[in-house]
């Protein structure tokens, strides 16, 4: 299996949030990291003075490369479609742009969010990497892993048998520290405790997944696709 990972996320944030830990302790190991970011992250904010709105667009994304540089990840790829409405967009573009970002970078593993998720572009984009990279059609990716997201994943209070199910647990004991300080790098996302996206919370999710998994601190996924 080739060391190509793809992490195709709805906002910048979402990559340290959902994997952060597991992409550190993957670099050590050689992996080389291409995150693809699909949503602003900012246009829902009802902000109407468009000069403005470009402003935190562009902060938001300075600090996903800065996020990239320190981490030793490539350069993130932006594609700025509208936040919090991909489901405005007919789905097949979305695919068709994960299509290209495969070929272009030729993974074997993919990580993603979830489907069974709160936030409408993380689990709409959990159902557009699945159809691009059907098993039947030429495809490089091995595995594809779905992170959850703090104040998104575990807020889907739903009937539906659908929710997050962690099968797979990366000890991320020795690379939480690093986690937690290139997340501050998005400083307008991190909020206070309790909130379940502040540092004091993040780190209390990650000794929780550490507990179901006999470790200090762990990251929790589904893998939803595993060919060998």
């Amino acid at each position: 299996m080739n060391k190509n990972i793809l992490v195709v996320a709805a906002h910048p944030d979402d990559e340290i949030l959902g994997c952060g830990g597991s992409l550190i302790k993957m670099r050590k190991m050689g992996y080389k990291i291409q995150c693809i970011f699909l949503s602003d992250g900012e246009s829902s904010r009802n902000i109407k003075n468009k000069t403005k709105l470009l402003k935190l667009i562009n902060t938001r994304e300075d600090q996903a490369i800065k996020v990239s540089k320190v981490l030793n990840f490539k350069k993130p790829k932006f594609f700025r479609f509208p936040d919090n409405k991909l489901d405005s967009i007919p789905l097949i573009n979305i695919i068709k742009i994960i299509e290209k970002e495969v070929k272009i970078s030729k993974p074997s593993i993919i990580f993603t969010h979830s489907q069974a998720d709160l936030n409408v572009d993380h689990s709409l984009l959990c159902k557009a990497v699945l159809t691009a990279t059907r098993p039947f059609s030429k495809t490089f990716v091995k595995k594809i892993i779905s992170f959850e997201v703090a104040s998104n994943s575990e807020l889907y209070f739903s009937n539906s048998k659908k929710f997050f199910k962690p099968n797979l647990f990366f000890d991320i004991s020795k690379e939480l520290k690093l986690k937690l300080k290139t997340l501050k790098i998005y400083k307008n996302e991190i909020r206070k405790a309790p909130h379940s996206r502040s540092i004091k919370g993040l780190e209390n999710l990650a000794r929780y997944r550490g507990s179901q998994s006999g470790k200090k601190f762990s990251e929790a996924f589904e893998l939803l696709r595993d060919i060998n």
